[in-house]
């Protein structure tokens, strides 16, 4: 009988492990879904695509290192040269870090080349990443904003080729340089006008960021099938009839840089990305 009363113990300890396994198991399912939905953003309504103007980017330039685009000679950017490809919101703000996937050059190895000249850091050292600590700033694009580009955008090599073939296809130096704006470190070109041209080649209207009356930075906008639309933009009351995020006057500049390339110096410059979301 004692045997018995013993069994039946022992059969009662097990059955509370069991439960209280259960019930932990069932916490740890429902933290890890409510992680989940707390990560989780919303799917993008259009895509800002950020291009920006070397000889500005450029000119507070002191020291050279080999990842900084402004110090190669005679091979420095003179055109526009791509910063991002951004999913945003139309409500002005924006999804970021979206999908845990770390940057991996290797998966990109074929585009290097075109990224190299097109896609260029203007900074020396590395940057921040969601999920990769400091690293390229190819990193930092693919992680930040590559990520929440899905469903449209399913991998980090889609991403890297996709924006390329934006960059090619939508020409904004060559269309500004046919409208006759050049760059220049005397001229100033009418705002309007060139927000004209590019209206023009592209029927959509862009917007400009400017660092005092240099434009750093120009953004063409797209529905998610990539076609061409107005990009969300607000009113000046020093400009009634283009205005940008910031406060480009009415006319501007497309400033040249001269780089005499890579010197000894070690110290990096600072890099702050003025219009960037962060």
């Amino acid at each position: 009988m004692a045997s018995f009363s013993l069994i039946l113990i022992r059969l009662s300890l097990v059955a509370v492990l069991l439960t209280a396994s259960f019930c932990q198991l069932k916490a740890i399912g429902i933290r890890e879904a409510v992680d989940d939905a707390v990560g989780e953003q919303r799917e993008f309504d259009y895509f800002n695509f950020a291009l920006q103007w070397p000889g500005t980017q450029c000119k507070n330039t002191r020291h050279c290192c080999p990842s900084n685009g402004c110090c190669r000679g005679s091979n420095a950017p003179t055109e526009f040269t791509i910063h991002g490809l951004w999913p945003d919101y139309n409500d002005g703000t924006w999804p970021s870090c979206c999908k845990k996937s770390k940057f991996d050059e290797k998966e990109i190895s074929t585009l290097l080349d075109a990224l190299e000249q097109y896609w260029p850091s203007y900074r020396c050292g590395s940057t921040s990443t969601c999920y990769s600590g400091e690293g390229l700033f190819w990193a930092h694009e693919w992680e930040k904003h590559g990520t929440c580009s899905f469903p449209v955008v399913r991998d980090e090599y889609s991403y890297f080729s996709t924006t390329l073939n934006l960059y090619f296809k939508y020409n904004v130096t060559r269309v500004l340089n046919e409208a006759g704006y050049l760059p220049s470190n005397t001229e100033k070109y009418p705002l309007g006008g060139i927000v004209s041209a590019i209206q023009n080649a592209f029927h959509a209207t862009p917007k400009l960021d400017c660092s005092k009356d240099a434009v750093n930075e120009l953004h063409l906008c797209f529905y998610k099938d990539f076609k061409p639309r107005d990009c969300i933009i607000e009113r000046s009351p020093e400009n009634d009839n283009y205005f940008s995020s910031s406060s480009c006057p009415k006319y501007v500049s497309l400033p040249v840089y001269m780089s005499s390339g890579v010197d000894d110096a070690t110290a990096a410059i600072p890099w702050i990305l003025e219009n960037e979301p962060l």
